[in-house]
């Protein structure tokens, strides 16, 4: 697969929804369409919860992807 381009990261390793969502939404609302979003969690419910309120937002998430213990990462593409 090709490597995806990230254009923002978001480090919210310590917080919990629902700011997860809502420190991700403002950040992708800053964004332009087509941009990626490289979100880092470090609570288990948001690695659910904002990929699936993105895509009722409908952004397009690429990939969710655990990169440690208790550790992931969330790639969004903003789609409007």
């Amino acid at each position: 697969m090709a490597e995806i381009k990230i254009d923002r990261e978001l480090d919210l390793k310590g917080e919990v929804c629902p700011f997860t969502f809502v420190k991700s939404k403002l950040i992708i609302e800053q964004m332009e369409p087509g941009q990626v979003l490289k979100v880092i969690l470090d609570y288990k419910p948001s690695v659910e919860n904002v990929p699936k309120s993105m895509r009722e937002e409908g952004q397009e998430v690429l990939e969710v992807k655990q990169i440690g213990e208790n550790l992931w990462e969330v790639l969004i593409r903003k789609v409007k």
